[in-house]
């Protein structure tokens, strides 16, 4: 499995900025997900790069799609590069 640590840290960024505009913490959006808190810290901080199920479990806690959530970082990743 390859690491991209720019499109690690661009998904965590955008799971991040999506659990905020809900109003959750780390803590409970993991928990929503069943994924560990720390794991979940790390794929939020760009350390770790998530598989396609913890992707899906995510949008589905976020309540967007994973289509969404690929979108924002391609977005994202496009700003990081101009």
């Amino acid at each position: 499995m390859s690491f991209n640590q720019e499109s690690a840290k661009a998904f965590g960024a955008v799971v991040r900025g999506f659990r905020k505009q809900i109003g959750l913490s780390q803590e409970a959006l993991a928990h929503m997900a069943d994924i560990e808190r720390t794991h979940f810290s790390s794929i939020e901080r760009g350390t770790n790069q998530p598989s396609l199920w913890l992707i899906l479990k995510i949008a589905r806690a976020l309540g967007v799609s994973s289509a969404d959530l690929m979108a924002a970082t391609e977005s994202a990743l496009a700003s990081a590069s101009t």
